[in-house]
């Protein structure tokens, strides 16, 4: 494989804030495969085919993606796929909708935009694939695999050297809880409670995972929902900066997520599953004069860019590409410090560079 320099947290010149740091991924990929979990954050095209709106197969999504216009809810890679180049894989992960026999044995990318913890969630877009459904869907991949490597204690040992990534949470609150309208579990729970019923059932999940042979399992937290676009037209900020009430019940989220990798650690002595952080990790991007307007000039109502819009001409210098989704070069800052994390709070207990080690 051919050396590819990797910018380590750069916001580039254009802001002039940060210092740059670079480090140079060379030779084989540091795990034999790569898995990746969850929702439109990582989704590499899976929902392309899926009668539903929420996709991103169309312009202006994907401009400045090496391929152009293929699934991705950006206008570039996702953190997902940064990680993977970091983690050295010479290719993109590919979606589970259209990975080859040949391609599986490097990892498979199964998320899913509007896909959540539950499985009503996202169900007034249309179809998607739910986390419960993603692990069906690694099941019948681990079978593949076993049968193409014909020997499953092999397959075994195999797995339990890859890097697992698990993304997915936000469309509970997004496409679920924050639309009672729709869906009644904004009438059935409080935020705390909520926060609960989605720790237990992630859970269920995640040991899922380890059953199915994971061992280094990183879970991303959830981002402050309450400083999207779309969630600050709806709901308003009186006169802060975010809508402080959503952001307190992701907090409670996260706080119950850090505690059950904490759990499974404990309870599963050969696993390494990890935290992720993403209200550090995206801590600089506050600190950045980073617009917030949404690069595309025009959403629809689900805060997704209408098919053909214009749209800003300087991404590496705005936060959000549309009014749910970052741009690239915030994917980038978040799976750079996940990926060799800048402060204790980034990730607990282990880096993904840390993980990958062990």
């Amino acid at each position: 494989m051919t050396c590819e320099l990797n910018l380590l947290f750069r916001i580039l010149r254009i802001v002039g804030l940060i210092q740059v740091t670079t480090f140079v991924v060379c030779g084989e990929p540091q795990v034999p495969c790569y898995f990746i979990f969850g929702d439109s954050l990582v989704d590499s095209g899976n929902n392309n085919a899926l009668p539903t709106i929420a996709k991103a197969n169309y312009q202006p999504y994907g401009i400045d993606f090496p391929q152009g216009v293929n699934g991705r809810f950006t206008n570039g890679r996702t953190m997902a796929d940064i990680i993977g180049q970091l983690l050295g894989f010479p290719k993109f992960i590919p979606p589970y909708a259209t990975a080859t026999d040949q391609e599986i044995s490097i990892g498979v990318n199964y998320g899913s935009g509007s896909a959540g913890i539950r499985e009503e969630t996202g169900s007034h877009l249309g179809d998607r694939i739910s986390l419960d459904r993603q692990l069906v869907n690694h099941e019948k991949t681990i079978s593949r695999l076993s049968a193409l490597q014909s020997n499953k204690t092999f397959t075994d040992e195999y797995l339990k050297k890859c890097i697992y990534l698990s993304n997915i949470g936000s469309n509970d609150y997004i496409n679920n809880y924050l639309l009672p309208s729709i869906y009644p579990t904004n009438k059935t729970y409080t935020l705390d409670q909520y926060a609960v019923v989605l720790e237990q059932q992630y859970s269920q999940q995640l040991k899922t995972i380890y059953n199915l042979g994971a061992r280094k399992i990183a879970v991303f937290g959830l981002a402050e929902i309450g400083c999207t676009p779309i969630e600050i037209t709806r709901f308003g900020t009186s006169g802060k900066l975010c809508v402080e009430w959503i952001n307190n019940g992701i907090k409670l989220f996260n706080d119950n997520l850090t505690r059950l990798v904490d759990d499974l650690n404990s309870n599963y002595s050969d696993a390494r599953f990890t935290f992720l952080n993403v209200t550090s990790l995206a801590a600089p991007l506050g600190d950045l004069p980073l617009p917030t307007t949404p690069c595309c000039t025009q959403l629809r109502d689900d805060g997704q860019c209408v098919p053909n819009s214009s749209h800003c001409l300087v991404r590496d210098s705005t936060l959000f590409f549309d009014g749910l989704h970052p741009t690239e070069i915030a994917h980038q800052v978040i799976a750079t410090r996940s990926y060799k994390s800048l402060l204790p709070t980034d990730t607990y207990p282990y880096d993904i560079s840390h993980l990958a080690r062990l």
